[in-house]
């Protein structure tokens, strides 16, 4: 048993620290799903001063969203290779555990 939590640990780890600035990124394309298209759909109301349109806000998340996942796919992908989780456990792990940190910020300021 012990040696199944402790191929779950490095992995579960490293993700717990990339969601810390995944923060960033996560916030981001919230930002522009909630002003753009959903917003048309009933999702949160548009914000009124935001009448530049949203293509300049992609040229700011496209490029963070593209460095977090770089840096994501670097750091996950040597560890993919030492670890001992079956391929679809580890992936699954790796894709969940940065969105812990967002989480805890959203359930924070309910």
């Amino acid at each position: 048993m012990a040696r199944h939590w402790r191929a779950w640990g490095a992995p579960f780890l490293v993700n717990l620290l990339l969601g810390v600035p995944a923060v960033v990124p996560i916030w981001l394309v919230w930002y522009v799903l909630a002003n753009g298209p959903l917003a048309e759909y009933g999702g949160p109301m548009r914000n009124p001063t935001e009448n530049d349109g949203m293509a300049l806000w992609l040229v700011i998340v496209v490029p963070v969203v593209a460095l977090f996942g770089l840096i994501w796919w670097l750091a996950n992908e040597p560890l993919r290779r030492r670890t001992a989780l079956a391929p679809h456990s580890f992936w699954l792990l790796c894709v969940l555990v940065p969105f812990l940190p967002t989480a805890v910020l959203i359930a924070n300021s309910l």
